[in-house]
């Protein structure tokens, strides 16, 4: 039988609990060494339960402080310190946020976030809202201050610097509920680069699959504010492009990655989708490759172990013809809605093959490459 998988809550939920309990605190209805978990309605109407670590008094309100469970979920912010200080105010100027130690600000446009604000998003803004409504009533003048301390480092390992988030990481969270591997949520998270490059007024972008891509990229003279880290999520993410009406996408990455593509996968996690090696075996072979050669390939562990064979019998002008056949494949998926060109490289950045769409983008947008 299949593990049943414990759900959790986001870190939004952890500060709007840490609110209800601090003001429930000031109004004389919690006591600080109180054993009982904060009821918290998320916004999709699950009950959530979640225990106060501490409750403290500072010099002008109260901060509390929630230990974020994600459950079963692999997020990088599980078990981590969620403090949140509450001050109430009289000025009529309702709630406002501010960023305390380990929570980012943005700095660029496009996020649900507005420029020079605290990254606290819409959701947990909403939430902690109910909370002060909840206890307070309709108008209340409140300082809402969120830190993670954690925050500082983790943001290392998050998409924030790509996005303009800086100091920290995000106070996230659609509902408050955090459900386990949520594929989802961050195929979501990936998204926002498009909304961002689209903001920078970027009609062309260069999709990257990882770091590798991302880092070659930038060493062709690329705009950065162009980039956009795809992961497995090539169809999913050229969609979304071709939804927001982007003009025309530069697949740049990897050989190993974009074979994949050649061959018509479009999701390319190696469990998922793994002809990397067959994809270039067999273009290779239609343009002559000895079926000895073939097998080398076929047998080899990585595509950069199949190069050398592609080299020796050359063949090189192959990888144009699967650069060509990605940005065929991928305009296919679109169904015509947007212009695809292909770059494939090796792992150290060197170019092996790219097609003619990707050299007339790669151009416009000002690349540094001579072909």
């Amino acid at each position: 039988m299949a593990k049943v998988l414990r759900g959790g809550y986001t870190t939004g939920a952890c500060a709007a609990a840490g609110v209800k309990a601090a003001l429930l605190y000031l109004k004389g209805e919690w006591d600080a060494d109180h054993t009982l978990p904060i009821e918290v309605r998320a916004l999709d109407g699950t009950r959530l339960s979640i225990p106060i670590q501490s409750l403290q008094l500072t010099e002008k309100g109260v901060i509390a402080e929630v230990i974020k469970d994600a459950g079963d979920d692999p997020d990088i912010t599980n078990g981590v310190s969620v403090f949140t200080e509450v001050v109430l105010r009289e000025d009529g100027e309702g709630i406002r946020y501010f960023a305390g130690e380990g929570i980012g600000y943005v700095t660029k446009p496009g996020l649900s976030v507005a420029v020079g604000e605290p990254s606290i998003n819409p959701g947990p803004r909403e939430l902690i809202a109910n909370m002060v409504k909840e206890v307070l009533g309709e108008k209340a003048d409140v300082d809402v201050t969120i830190s993670i301390p954690a925050g500082v480092e983790l943001s290392k390992k998050t998409l924030n610097p790509t996005l303009g988030i800086v100091g920290g990481i995000s106070v996230i969270g659609t509902t408050g509920v955090l459900r386990p591997m949520s594929e989802e949520g961050f195929k979501n998270s990936l998204v926002l680069q498009i909304d961002m490059a689209k903001a920078a007024g970027y009609k062309s972008l260069i999709f990257v699959p990882g770091k590798i891509g991302e880092r070659v990229a930038v060493s062709f003279g690329l705009p950065e504010e162009a980039l956009v880290q795809t992961s497995n999520f090539i169809g999913f993410m050229l969609e979304a492009a071709a939804d927001r009406d982007i003009e025309s996408v530069l697949l740049l990455g990897h050989i190993g990655k974009l074979a994949k593509v050649a061959a018509g996968s479009f999701y390319t996690h190696n469990r998922m989708a793994d002809g990397r090696l067959e994809a270039i075996a067999a273009y290779a072979a239609a343009e002559g490759l000895p079926a000895a050669e073939v097998k080398k390939i076929l047998a080899a562990a990585t595509t950069e172990e199949a190069l050398p064979v592609i080299e020796a019998q050359h063949l090189t002008y192959v990888y144009d013809i699967l650069s060509e056949r990605a940005s065929e494949r991928a305009k296919r998926y679109l169904f015509g809605t947007m212009r695809v060109g292909t770059l494939m490289t090796t792992l150290q950045g060197t170019v092996l093959g790219a097609d003619r769409e990707a050299k007339e983008i790669g151009k416009a947008l000002g690349w540094n490459l001579k072909f």
